[in-house]
């Protein structure tokens, strides 16, 4: 019984919320689509900016998720409370926690989805669409196709310029800063045959930096997987450089997609209280104000916090904490 209960309160949820996923996106696409026309030249037109918009909808969906995950759900459960088949439910000997439980499956299936695009779909889509963009605007014979970009390797520095999409380049400039200068150039090399002993004006040396994480380096944050990201992450502290940027980038996908989870117990909560009686308007009046505020704020927090310097870790996990807090006390107060 309990398992038939449950994968009719999933159905319902994953249902909704896909319904206001859909919306979400068809009105983000279009903001994006309209956003971009301002930019068309040379063969990036109209249906490459069509290509564009649509290319980059799994990573907005990424970031719309939570918000949609708590409309959804909150349109879903307050529809079954509307015909009052919670309150059957609670009648049938169901306590809060173990509805809680069961909503809960719903939003571990959600969870999965959340980092799945945010993994494997958005940001390898959100790249491809960038870099078609770029060629497009710029073509091939064009300079400004090519992204410049410094790479420090321990005491070494590196200026490369990409020549095209697929992260190939050339004009690598090589700079060795010490103590000592670079002039007739004079290398012993221990090795286990021997010593050798290199003169030249010309040195050819090899370095940890591989072509994936040059590519990491023209990239925005937002067009790496969690992966790349924590790969760049380390190349950049063991660098002794500024890694928070990325770092808050990574702590932000983390707190964006476990959030998805609380959302449809938040909304649980919800529907006991004052939205039992209450109309579809109402219910969606109150997701689309409490997703806004989690959104507008978890947003305006991540960036303040790359600009005054803050715990990327605490900035980015506060928002999903506020909501856990909001939860939990909104179910300890049902009676």
């Amino acid at each position: 019984m309990t398992a038939i209960l449950s994968q009719y309160l999933m159905r319902t949820i994953l249902a909704s919320t896909a319904m206001v996923l859909l919306v979400l996106l068809a009105l983000a696409g279009l903001f994006e689509f309209i956003a971009e026309l301002d930019d068309t030249q040379a063969a990036y037109q109209t249906p490459q900016v069509i290509l564009y918009a649509l290319l980059r909808l799994p990573i907005l969906a990424f970031a719309m998720l939570p918000v949609a995950a708590l409309i959804g759900s909150l349109l879903g459960l307050g529809a079954l409370a509307g015909h009052s088949e919670i309150i059957v439910m609670r009648s049938a000997g169901l306590s809060v926690v173990r509805l809680s439980g069961m909503v809960a499956l719903s939003g571990l299936v959600m969870l999965v989805i959340t980092g799945l695009i945010g993994e494997f779909i958005g940001p390898p889509l959100d790249l491809y669409a960038r870099d078609m963009r770029m060629e497009a605007r710029y073509q091939k014979g064009d300079a400004r196709l090519g992204n410049e970009t410094w790479v420090k390797d321990g005491p070494v520095y590196l200026h490369l310029e990409r020549v095209n999409s697929e992260f190939e380049f050339g004009s690598i400039y090589l700079f060795r800063f010490n103590e000592d200068n670079l002039e007739n150039l004079r290398e012993t090399r221990f090795r286990d045959d021997g010593v050798q002993v290199v003169e030249s004006s010309l040195a050819v040396e090899s370095f940890e930096v591989n072509a994936e994480l040059l590519g990491s380096s023209l990239s925005k944050p937002l067009s790496l997987s969690a992966r790349g990201l924590m790969v760049y992450i380390d190349y950049l502290k063991r660098n002794n450089l500024d890694a928070s940027q990325y770092e808050s980038e990574l702590w932000y996908r983390a707190s964006r997609t476990l959030t998805v989870l609380i959302m449809p117990i938040m909304a649980l909560a919800f529907v006991f209280g004052s939205l039992r009686s209450g109309g579809a308007g109402g219910r969606l009046m109150i997701g689309v104000i409490i997703g806004l505020a989690y959104y507008l704020g978890s947003e305006t927090l991540a960036n303040s916090g790359q600009v005054f310097n803050l715990n990327p870790v605490l900035i980015n996990w506060l928002p999903s904490l506020a909501l856990l807090l909001v939860t939990v006390v909104a179910l300890v107060r049902i009676r």
